[in-house]
């Protein structure tokens, strides 16, 4: 015997999956409902309070944050990282700082790809590597709508046409690009 609970968004989670709970679960896990719903909104409260400080100390934030799948969160986090742009000579040099450059180990006609670096801050880190998997996401291609391009790489050989697997998006060790220098 089980039930299924409605599909939701996490803050709506407590308030949908309370009236969905079986009778006899009810007094066990109304108290966890309650929980999640206090952790929910205080969750939300300190979103809106990253939001209204990005906005007055960090306004370049506002810039950075018109990138799909780059939250206020990122963006803050960007410009506290990197904090004067200026000490870079190129724009590509960021990749390099944030640990987001393959390895390399070259020999002779060799020239494996390796995994990258990981140097510098890994929090940061972590969360462009979450937009770029937001970016080449299930949904990449509705985002990127009318923009002529696939977000995707395509490899020789590959797709359903060519009989090459064809299995979407491969995200795996994907660090966003920087920008070109111009």
């Amino acid at each position: 015997m089980g039930s299924r609970l409605p599909t939701c968004a996490s803050e709506a989670f407590a308030r949908k999956a309370g009236p969905c709970v079986p009778q006899e679960l009810t007094p066990a896990l109304a108290p966890v409902l309650t929980i999640i719903q206090g952790l929910s909104d205080e969750i939300r409260a300190l979103d809106a309070r990253i939001e209204e400080m990005a906005q007055e100390r960090y306004p370049e934030t506002a810039l950075l944050s018109q990138v799909p799948g780059v939250g206020t969160l990122t963006a803050t986090v960007y410009v506290l990282t990197v904090e004067d742009p200026e000490r870079f000579p190129r724009s590509r040099s960021v990749g390099s700082y944030l640990g987001l450059r393959p390895r390399q180990a070259r020999s002779g006609s060799l020239d494996p790809q390796l995994r990258i670096t990981k140097a510098g801050d890994e929090h940061l880190r972590w969360l462009l590597v979450g937009a770029a998997h937001y970016i080449l996401g299930p949904s990449a291609r509705t985002r990127i709508s009318g923009a002529g391009v696939s977000p995707w790489p395509r490899r020789e050989g590959s797709g359903a046409r060519s009989g090459g697997g064809g299995r979407g998006p491969q995200t795996r060790g994907v660090a966003p690009a920087p920008l070109d220098d111009r």
